[in-house]
Formats: C-alpha cells, sequence, structure tokens
C-alpha cells in the first residue's frame, strides 16, 4: 500500500514537473513564443516549474538546431529520479541497468499522454470558437499530428474525425510502450 501511495505521488509530481518540460520542449521546438510579452498564458506557468532545473542545464548542455535539449534532458532526469526512487523503495531489487531504460519508456509513455491530452483539448475548443490565445496555442502545438491523418481522412458530414483518429493511435502507442516497458520489468 505504501509503495502504490509514493508511486503514485512521484507520479504525479514528476509527471507534472517532466510533462512540463517537455511541453517547453515541443513548444520552443515549433517556434511558439514563450514570453510574457508574447501574451501566451502558459509561459510564465512553463517557466515558473522548469526554469530551476533548465537554465542550469542550458550552461552545460547546449540546443541541437531549434532541439532544447536542455528540456529533453531536464524531462530525462525527471523520469529517472522517479524510477530510481521507486527502485529503492522496493529494496533495489532488480537490476539497476533497467531503472534508466524504465526512465526513457516513461518519458515516452508522458509525451504520447501530453500529446493525448491536447489532443482532448483542442477538441473541446473546436466546439466553441473562442478566438483566445489558448486556442491558437493548442492548435499550433497539435496540428503537426494531426495534417497527415487529414490527409487520408476526409471530413464525415463537414465533421474532421482527424482527432478521433489520433487519439487512438495515441492509445495503441501507450499500450505497446506499456507492454515493451512491462517486458524490461520482468527481465
Amino acid at each position: 500500500m505504501i509503495y502504490q501511495i509514493v508511486s503514485l505521488l512521484l507520479e504525479v509530481v514528476i509527471g507534472l514537473l517532466a510533462g512540463t518540460c517537455l511541453l517547453r520542449l515541443y513548444m520552443q521546438y515549433q517556434r511558439i513564443p514563450l514570453s510574457a510579452r508574447s501574451g501566451n498564458p502558459l509561459g510564465r506557468f512553463i517557466f515558473a516549474l522548469t526554469d530551476w532545473i533548465v537554465l542550469p542545464l542550458r550552461r552545460v548542455i547546449p540546443a541541437i538546431g531549434s532541439l532544447d535539449t536542455a528540456s529533453l534532458v531536464a524531462a530525462f532526469a525527471l523520469e529517472l529520479l522517479q524510477f530510481a526512487l521507486l527502485w529503492l523503495l522496493l529494496g533495489a531489487s532488480g537490476s539497476l541497468v533497467s531503472v534508466p531504460i524504465l526512465a526513457a519508456f516513461g518519458l515516452l509513455r508522458l509525451a504520447v499522454t501530453g500529446l493525448s491530452v491536447l489532443v482532448i483539448v483542442y477538441a473541446v475548443l473546436s466546439w466553441v470558437p473562442t478566438g483566445s490565445v489558448m486556442t491558437d496555442i493548442v492548435e499550433r502545438l497539435v496540428s503537426p499530428a494531426l495534417r497527415p491523418i487529414r490527409r487520408l481522412i476526409p471530413l464525415v458530414g463537414g465533421v474532421d474525425l482527424s482527432p478521433l483518429v489520433l487519439l487512438v493511435v495515441l492509445q495503441i502507442a501507450s499500450i505497446m510502450l506499456g507492454h515493451l516497458q512491462g517486458s524490461v520489468l520482468l527481465r
């Protein structure tokens, strides 16, 4: 029971921090301004949650093109911390080598979950046109993933089914990652 409680708390806290690092990485990759001057309501929140880990890493880890590698390393380090703490809580049983592998899977699953949440928010916001900055940001984040699906699946009765198809694909990816992660645990 204690393990489950600690695991849940770690998943929530680390998931929020690492997920925000991934969001920072993705928004910078998509060239979505994060500064308060740009009118982005998420910018201050993202900076508040991630600056403490990303800024020191930037001093030693340079960006690769438009890829903010410091944010990626920060997200991985947080996932690594989570799985290391869980490994220790289990009495350090099993191979220590599996901890970074599990952290990598955790990071991939976090990215899939984050994109799934963005797609759901996008779908809900698309029902009620608000014209807000937030709607524009979510649309810019989700559009690259929806674009190839929209080329394959036309509108059905004027309804865009691409978010639904993307959610199904993301759920399949999540199931596959979970299965692969479970097979690493069994070794």
